[in-house]
């Protein structure tokens, strides 16, 4: 008898054209923490949505227990005892976390539902397994951290023993990755399997058994955590040596190009309104802003960048009072900006590459006499940054629609650096992207820096504000709970101020700094 619980051979999914898994194996053996890892579209998601029945296999051989498994739903999953975390959680925000818990499967004592005996059972795993989690107290009132915690009891009290999480830390604290790397470790120690999904291989060599690798939706190899480190993980998921932590140089620091003063920025979330927030970015200088999303992050940039209005205080860039100017003014006294979000306002993803790259030019688009477009040479500057980039495929004329999404972010790193402005705004980087494109975005943001731009991060992936940055700024709930240089900086105390620890807690933040 085998001793795995899950067994998936030879899997292919396509989807019409799209191979997004074209030979993919797995297997999990009771009890283990099993990491399944890869590039962006590598199908690592696709493959434990297939075992969890969101998919249809095209062909292939899933077993469950030993038993072969020809059709599967989510409701079937769910009677093998699977259950799957999202990354994006399946909570309603206006019941209750004891609602959320039994929704759809709630006790009864005759035509009503047990609460009682719905809540003792939910205190059980609570209890057990160390949980912490508020069963009176709706949704969305709850931390990022609480969230997933009911995700992990509902798919308990609905019979799990295998539990799938999809990049569980990708929105927490490192304090709230701790406390759920320690509830994972009880759930093993009691039985139960887990495949965590995962781009952070730091993570990965921290709390897996064994590892798979998938690459361009192939099965590449498993290995155990003893016998391999984070550069052959990575090797094995590109095909080459990558190197993610940047080498930071001194650079000469001059002037002040950045200037935000006091402002005070709407949002329709209470916790992302900024309120008083004050900072600058110099010459020569990155800034990274830390903070759990949906603190201000994206408020305090669109304020910047002409997108959202400022109701008091002022934006300078360049000594140029730019506050509530257009975009396009804003561009104009020396701004580049990477968007957080490069479908939505980065890119027109309906053109061209060639367009996209062209766009924005500070002397607008190279015209011929009589007002025809200059062919030749806006060929030449789109190809020259291709090729510098390493945007695949190398066609100028390729729909940006129809890029990976590294390479789409690619198409607007170029295009933003290659204005050769002395301010870089640059919100999530390298969100989204494989590990090859971060390694390429890494460096360019560095070399930027290393010519004189000033550049303001914010990156929800603390790994990278810490690389990156000269000096950290936090924010919790819209305002700045914290600044110091990077040298004084650890996941540990930026992690305490991304909670709100600040001008109360100095001492404690100062205290784990120096452990």
């Amino acid at each position: 008898m085998s001793n795995y619980v899950i067994e998936m051979n030879h899997i292919k999914k396509h989807f019409g054209k799209v191979k997004a898994v074209n030979d993919g194996n797995f297997n999990l053996i009771k009890g283990e923490i099993h990491s399944l890892i890869g590039e962006n579209g590598a199908g690592k998601s696709t493959m434990m949505k297939l075992l969890y029945g969101m998919y249809p296999i095209t062909s292939g051989q899933i077993k469950i227990n030993g038993e072969q498994i020809d059709k599967l739903s989510p409701s079937d999953a769910i009677a093998h005892g699977i259950g799957m975390v999202h990354q994006e959680f399946m909570l309603v925000d206006n019941l209750t976390v004891m609602e959320n818990i039994i929704l759809g499967f709630e006790p009864r004592a005759g035509f009503k539902i047990d609460y009682k005996k719905a809540r003792e059972e939910i205190e059980e795993y609570i209890n057990k397994y160390n949980m912490d989690v508020q069963l009176n107290k709706k949704v969305g009132q709850i931390s990022v951290g609480e969230a997933q915690r009911v995700e992990i009891i509902k798919t308990l009290i609905r019979g799990a023993d295998i539990i799938i999480l999809d990049e569980p830390t990708a929105v927490l604290t490192p304090q709230e990755t701790e406390k759920l790397f320690e509830i994972l470790e009880e759930l093993r120690a009691s039985g139960k399997s887990l495949v965590f999904i995962s781009h952070k291989l730091n993570e990965v060599m921290s709390i897996s058994d064994r590892i798979t690798v998938m690459r361009q939706g192939m099965y590449e190899g498993t290995v155990n955590k003893a016998d391999t480190n984070e550069l052959e993980l990575a090797k094995m998921m590109i095909g080459r040596e990558v190197f993610l932590n940047i080498a930071k140089k001194d650079t000469k620091i001059g002037k002040t190009i950045l200037e935000v003063n006091d402002i005070w920025v709407p949002s329709q979330k209470e916790t992302s309104k900024i309120r008083g927030m004050s900072l600058s970015v110099r010459e020569g200088e990155i800034v990274g802003i830390a903070g759990i999303d949906g603190n201000g992050q994206s408020e305090l940039i669109e304020a910047i960048t002409g997108l959202r209005k400022v109701e008091k205080g002022q934006v300078l860039i360049n000594g140029v009072d730019v506050t509530n100017k257009t975009p396009k003014e804003i561009r104009n006294a020396g701004l580049s900006h990477i968007p957080e979000d490069r479908n939505t306002t980065g890119l027109n993803r309906a053109l061209s590459i060639s367009y996209n790259l062209t766009s924005v030019l500070k002397e607008g688009v190279p015209v011929k006499e009589k007002g025809f477009l200059d062919e030749e040479k806006i060929e030449k500057y789109s190809n020259d940054l291709i090729e510098k980039f390493d945007i695949r495929p190398n066609n100028p004329e390729a729909l940006t629609s129809s890029l990976s999404g590294g390479n789409a972010q690619k198409v607007v790193v170029a295009r933003e650096i290659s204005l050769n402005n002395n301010l870089l705004i640059a919100s999530q980087p390298t969100r989204g992207v494989d590990i090859g494109a971060i390694e390429l975005i890494r460096k360019t943001i560095e070399n930027a820096k290393q010519e004189g731009v000033g550049v303001l991060l914010v990156s929800a992936e603390l790994e990278e504000i810490l690389s990156l940055s000269d000096t950290i700024i936090v924010i919790h709930e819209g305002k700045i709970t914290g600044q110091m240089p990077a040298s004084e900086a650890n996941e540990n105390n930026i992690g305490l101020l991304m909670m709100g620890a600040s001008e109360g807690k100095k001492d404690e933040v100062k205290e784990i700094s120096n452990e």
